[in-house]
């Protein structure tokens, strides 16, 4: 093992150099392939609105107002998905570079330290897409169609009146013949067949639609920039908020803290999780509230892995031993 104290300055220099080229070529392959299934992982991300607008009866669809909106969006979450993917192997070369200076008690303590913050920061990211997203979004669609909201008049018709009767169906007909029309319930859309012939006069039918809204309130018409912008801003937020086991662990390991004081405090605790979730959130009472919660529970489960794990035990017999067991 390399000796930290025998190293010159520009030899530390020469291995950090060497460490950043490592991190580079790593990351870049995890990139392409970002950018492979950037646009499936953009698809996803789109699923809970969409399934809250469906739910609303309202049309599932976002929209772009600008030529490079959706690009952009597209690259942005294939950026995100290389640097959560490669993060591994950027902490890898981190650590390599660190360890032949730390002592094998300090080794142990990152040893614990990194899969749970990995572990939390997944657990931080599931619990925002399947708990949180579908609340929240259902909350503010139906906040916003409801504002404005007025009662239709019920008007008599004239004797004689024919209205035309159209299909209400869950999606598409499987053999449309051209000139029909349908309402797709799951899309909630006005579905015409057009027909077209192509060169070889044969005919195609090409399926177009027009979406379907209550006509009161205000038309939930969501930006996909903006929506990823929130997804990612609240991800980071959840990423965040959900390492507070880890910080507990490390003032406790630090001796700043002990299981008394976090018993003392636990009010202190609940205020400082509500400023938190302000903070890190879109500042709505919703996400607030939804992520204050998780975090005093996680408060709570800090000050239970204190309990298990003391540095005392973690460090071992002979804490200043430079080298492993």
């Amino acid at each position: 093992m390399i000796d930290p104290n025998s190293m010159t300055l520009g030899e530390h220099l020469e291995d950090l150099r060497r460490r950043l080229v490592l991190v580079f070529l790593g990351i870049a392959p995890v990139l392409v392939g970002g950018l492979i299934i950037g646009r499936s992982v953009l698809e996803l991300l789109m699923e809970p609105v969409r399934r809250s607008l469906q739910a609303q009866g309202l049309p599932a669809e976002l929209q772009a107002t600008g030529p490079l909106e959706s690009f952009f969006s597209y690259v942005k979450v294939s950026v995100v998905i290389a640097a959560i993917v490669g993060s591994p192997w950027v902490l890898y070369q981190l650590w390599k570079f660190v360890s032949p200076g730390l002592y094998a008690a300090e080794r142990r303590f990152v040893y614990i330290l990194i899969p749970l913050s990995a572990v939390l920061s997944a657990l931080g990211v599931l619990f925002l897409y399947f708990v949180i997203l579908p609340v929240v979004l259902t909350f503010f669609i139906n906040f916003g169609a409801s504002i404005g909201e007025r009662d239709t008049p019920i008007v008599e018709t004239a004797p004689g009146l024919i209205f035309p009767t159209i299909p209400a169906i869950d999606g598409d007909p499987t053999d449309p013949q051209p000139g029909q029309m349908w309402i797709n319930k799951k899309l909630m859309q006005l579905r015409v067949a057009i027909p077209s012939i192509n060169g070889d006069g044969e005919i195609s039918i090409s399926i177009r639609g027009t979406a379907l809204t209550k006509g009161f309130g205000i038309s939930q018409q969501y930006r996909v920039s903006e929506y990823i912008k929130l997804i990612l801003s609240l991800a980071i937020a959840f990423v965040i908020g959900f390492q507070t086991p880890v910080v507990v662990l490390l003032l406790g390991w630090a001796g700043i803290v002990d299981r008394a004081i976090l018993v003392k405090y636990r009010k202190h605790a609940i205020f400082v999780a509500a400023l938190l979730s302000a903070f890190l959130t879109p500042a709505d009472p919703l996400s607030m509230l939804l992520l204050a919660g998780p975090l005093y529970i996680l408060y709570e489960f800090g000050g239970l892995l204190l309990i298990i794990l003391p540095a005392s035990r973690v460090a071992g017999d002979n804490p200043y031993r430079n080298e492993d067991q």
